[in-house]
């Protein structure tokens, strides 16, 4: 599912990058919960948790049914 995960946040990365901002995979459970960390901009962007939520979340769990949840550490 790693693979996947990646391979949706590419698609995202792109969506950051527009405004100067990254992320990075921290980590992927079994049960479905993906790590993420915003870099650059989206790191400390006061909208970041709803970048998380409305744009990451959305795009992986459309992307890989098995993501239950996108958490930021």
């Amino acid at each position: 599912m790693r693979e996947q995960v990646e391979k949706a946040l590419d698609k995202v990365r792109q969506m950051l990058a527009v405004e100067g901002g990254n992320i990075e995979l921290v980590d992927v459970s079994k049960e479905g919960v993906v790590k993420v960390r915003l870099t650059g901009a989206c790191g400390c962007c006061p909208m970041s948790q709803m970048t998380l939520k409305m744009g990451v979340e959305r795009v992986l769990k459309e992307e890989v049914p098995q993501v239950k949840e996108v958490v930021s550490v």
